[in-house]
């Protein structure tokens, strides 16, 4: 499965052998659990485990709901609260849910970073960081269609907003959004699109997930050094690496048990604090709401939509040199479709032939004031567009592209870097002290 020399499974039973030259599935979760892992990894690479729980928790919830739940203008508002009310758990089986969608997001944003930080995109992980990528745009998709579900005001109004910005692109824009509503408004057969998508994509998700997994135990896991494993024989692999089992595996499920503690402090006593309250009113088409927000995780591009009104004057000059074909609404589009996209292309956007940001002075700087600038963004997607709020949308969205179009490739040039440990096994001498083996457990416990 790795590239990294180790020992593979060897069936030793006859029933084993058998089931070994048929479906090696048992050689597989071994060639899993045993695969060699860098030594030196810290606490930033516990978040994959995390994001399969919450993968798992929203199907296994989401499943459970859908057997309560009736998509029909008339009739989701009151299944929702039938569930709340009338079904045995269903208040948990809701809350776990609704809740288990924003740390799945908390996660999936500390893993993007810690990706982004230590260069976990650069070669050979190009294809594991799109795969990554395409995961993240799922997610989305599956959220936003999940949040349309309940029908409540902040649902109608979003869908509406949301849905609406397909419109804006031209000559095909109307017949996608019609298609896309399933007729010319928010209504019966949005819902049931809706909810037939929200109930397929996360399936799609754990598909690509498995990919996911797949390309980086075939490449093998970045670490905080960005130094590769040694591949030249299996003895110095085994000085650079642990088994991911039971060494990592134990660390990731302490750190998912506190992440956990509070996760349930959160569903248990505080369980609408993410929400919105319009929501709790039934969807009406002749009210609007006085503001209407998606939820915290997609605040940082819906303010990046919002930046690029009729004054601003990329916008102006795009309308003019197109003809008009390209309005402030279709810029907005393409500018929050785009800042996802240029995070997708980091790794040709990263000059550097450092990999890890731990080693990068400069970088370091740059990196953290992109960290600044995304809760920033998030902050204003929440707040009106109106008085200083848009210019300052203005402001972090205008670094949000010059991060990853003018200063990764710069710095590449202009960065002189610090120098790096020849290997991981010095790396986690100089560290944690005295050098270990596969053949027994590390001579000191990493503080990481």
């Amino acid at each position: 499965m790795s590239g990294i020399p180790h020992d593979h499974y060897e069936p030793s039973t006859g029933g084993e052998k058998w089931l070994h030259k048929r479906l090696p599935i048992v050689g597989l979760m071994y060639d899993t659990l045993m695969l060699p892992t860098p030594k030196n990894l810290n606490w930033m690479w516990i978040w994959g485990i995390v994001l399969t729980f919450c993968l798992a928790l929203q199907i296994i919830t989401g499943v459970v709901l859908a057997m309560h739940y009736t998509p029909h203008v008339d009739q989701a508002f009151a299944s929702i609260e039938h569930i709340m009310r009338n079904v045995n758990g269903g208040a948990m089986l809701r809350y776990l849910h609704m809740n288990g969608a924003s740390l799945f997001f908390v996660a999936v944003y500390a893993h993007i970073f810690r990706g982004l930080y230590y260069g976990s995109y650069k070669a050979p992980r190009e294809i594991t960081w799109i795969i990554g990528m395409l995961i993240y745009l799922l997610m989305m998709g599956t959220a936003f269609m999940g949040y349309v579900l309940p029908w409540g005001q902040m649902s109608f109004w979003g869908a509406t907003v949301i849905t609406g910005l397909f419109g804006a692109i031209p000559f095909v824009g109307e017949s996608i959004q019609t298609w896309l509503l399933g007729g010319p408004a928010v209504d019966n057969a949005t819902l049931n699109r809706f909810f037939s998508l929200h109930y397929l994509m996360p399936f799609i998700i754990a598909g690509l997930v498995i990919v996911h997994i797949w390309a980086f135990h075939t490449t093998g896991n970045n670490n905080p050094t960005g130094v590769e494993v040694r591949r030249t024989s299996k003895a110095d692999a085994e000085k650079d690496t642990l088994p991911f089992w039971p060494y990592f595996v134990i660390k990731d499920l302490f750190a998912l048990a506190v992440i956990l503690v509070v996760f349930f402090a959160v569903v248990g006593f505080m369980p609408n604090y993410l929400g919105h309250p319009d929501n709790y009113i039934e969807a009406n088409p002749l009210v609007t709401p006085a503001h209407i927000v998606p939820e915290w995780y997609f605040l940082p591009f819906y303010a990046i939509l919002r930046a690029f009104d009729s004054e601003v004057w990329v916008v102006i000059a795009a309308n003019f040199l197109t003809g008009g074909i390209v309005d402030a609404k279709f810029f907005g589009v393409l500018a929050m479709f785009g800042s996802i996209a240029v995070m997708a292309l980091a790794p040709w956007l990263d000059t550097s032939s450092v990999r890890s940001g731990r080693y990068r002075p400069m970088f370091k700087w740059w990196f953290w004031l992109f960290v600044v600038n995304f809760f920033v963004l998030m902050w204003v997607g929440a707040m009106p567009a109106e008085g200083i709020y848009p210019y300052i949308a203005l402001i972090g969205s205008t670094y949000w592209f010059a991060y990853f179009l003018v200063i990764l490739p710069l710095l590449g040039v202009l960065e002189k870097p610090l120098p790096q440990p020849d290997t991981i096994e010095d790396d986690y001498k100089t560290n944690y002290g005295k050098s270990s083996t596969n053949a027994g457990a590390p001579a000191a416990t990493p503080a990481e």
